[in-house]
């Protein structure tokens, strides 16, 4: 019987561009896929297989390699190549996370900005920033989408268009919060500078210096940077990896800990990659609007689910105005153009005011291009590319870690996003970690960085954000052996 992670894998080969050895590739994984080739089934020699598929041998080991990293073939000495009868198995997850339970202050910064500057070098395999591959984006549409808008509305394309932002934009998104299971009209979203720019207005609009955000714990370092930033504290909240945010420990903080905000990414939260039931969405909705507490809800990666449609957003079920939605597009469309917007309930008036006297207004082409390319359709059939490349992704990057790291190694099961959330067997520090494949040309985000108090000393994430690779498999070989020495 097939598994479903190998016709993922075929789905994504099938969105890959139609290089020889990807076809060879393809072909192999069907006759895996129908049947033809059982597990522990030898796969046609390399000769043979260029002989029937009139390619060169060179095409054909190329071909096999991809099948081989990707874990569907295996090499046996002086044998051969086999379907592999048994892939490979998860790793066990990790438990759940145990934060301090009183508000604390936020120093991370320093940290956070040393391993972000690493994570731009081009030589560095980067297995640490959450960054797409940019040959997932539809960049040719983009193009000529931000150049018809151009010709069509030069004088607009070079104006202010004050908040709330590009009415044509935010009609698409509107339409589009529909998936997600709200009712939004154009007029209750503000167009922002990505999802950074939206959390950073929501915080100022509903807090002070010195008040209490509850965050998740690990939380998104670029949300601790923000709090840090605005001289605000921070109650972090244990999770679980797979449903997030425990809903009784929250109850509990709200009572004890003065909470002005909650700050929560709820679909397939960084790092965890865990996605809360909507069932605990709608109560998490109602705990906290009895409250009077807003909810700020960072849905970066709702889109990115594994299956074919997405999971509702927890604005779905605010009937009071207290939950406030940032989105944006730079995990599914574009980084560069940096479109993101928010949807924030009764604080409009307050968000509007301090967007405009942050930036006064978003940049007008990238908005204006944003709307075209949403209008002219599209959007959907991109979506699902990306989603079956981010599942096979996964898999690559789960297969990997189950193979070279080391016993006590555990590791989440994400069916969104783009990272994996790994915990080192206890005595490896993933400090010690970073420094040592930083060394080997390799980036990786500790688990630090995603702590207040600089908790998870034995994690680190993985970004599975690019085509995987023969560089990239043996970059996690070899953080893999690393980690390995650490735990001798």
């Amino acid at each position: 019987m097939i598994t479903q992670d190998l016709a993922s894998h075929t789905a994504a080969l099938l969105d890959c561009e139609d290089t020889l050895y990807k076809q060879v590739a393809l072909r192999i994984s069907e006759l895996i896929e129908h049947g033809t080739l059982r597990p522990g089934d030898r796969v046609p020699s390399v000769r043979r297989c260029s002989e029937q598929q009139n390619v060169s041998i060179a095409t054909v080991m190329q071909a096999y390699r991809l099948l081989e990293n990707r874990g569907v073939i295996e090499s046996r000495p002086q044998s051969g190549y086999y379907v592999r009868a048994q892939r490979w198995s998860m790793p066990p997850e990790p438990g759940r996370s145990k934060p301090t339970p009183r508000p604390v202050e936020v120093r991370v910064s320093d940290l956070i900005m040393q391993v972000v500057k690493a994570g731009r070098d081009p030589s560095l395999v980067r297995l640490g920033a959450t960054l797409p591959s940019p040959e997932l984006f539809p960049i040719r549409e983009l193009h000529r989408a931000m150049s018809a808008v151009g010709r069509r509305l030069p004088v607009a394309a070079n104006s202010y268009d004050p908040p709330p932002g590009n009415h044509a934009l935010r009609v698409q998104v509107a339409r589009r919060a529909m998936e997600a299971g709200c009712t939004l009209a154009p007029d209750d979203i503000i167009t922002t500078v990505g999802v950074t720019e939206a959390l950073n207005l929501c915080l100022r609009a509903v807090a002070k210096p010195g008040d209490v955000i509850a965050i998740e714990s690990p939380a998104f370092f670029g949300i601790l940077q923000i709090i840090e930033s605005l001289g605000m504290r921070v109650c972090e909240i244990p999770t679980y990896p797979r449903e997030g945010i425990c809903l009784d420990e929250l109850a509990q903080r709200l009572d004890t800990c003065r909470i002005k905000a909650c700050v929560f990414t709820l679909n397939f939260s960084n790092p965890l990659g865990s996605l809360m039931p909507d069932a605990k969405k709608q109560q998490l909705v109602r705990m906290l609007a009895e409250r009077k507490i807003p909810l700020i809800e960072d849905d970066l990666y709702g889109n990115l689910a594994f299956g074919p449609g997405r999971p509702k957003a927890a604005k779905a079920y605010d009937e009071e105005g207290w939950v406030m939605l940032c989105d944006s597009f730079t995990k599914t469309l574009s980084p560069g153009y940096r479109v993101g917007w928010v949807a924030p309930g009764r604080f409009q008036a307050q968000v509007e005011f301090l967007k405009f006297v942050s930036t006064a207004a978003s940049p007008s082409l990238p908005q204006m291009a944003i709307a075209e390319f949403l209008q002219n359709g599209g959007f959907d059939h991109h979506l699902r590319k990306i989603r079956r490349f981010y599942s096979d992704q996964m898999q690559c990057m789960s297969a990997a870690v189950s193979r070279y790291f080391p016993p006590g190694t555990r590791a989440t099961r994400p069916s969104g996003g783009m990272c994996l959330w790994v915990e080192l067997p206890a005595k490896v520090n993933a400090l010690t970690v970073y420094h040592q494949a930083m060394a080997a040309k390799i980036s990786t985000a500790p688990g630090p960085i995603f702590s207040a108090k600089r908790k998870f000393q034995n994690f680190i994430r993985l970004n599975f954000g690019n085509p995987w690779t023969e560089r990239i498999e043996n970059a996690v070989r070899d953080l893999g052996a690393i980690v390995g020495r650490l735990a001798e």
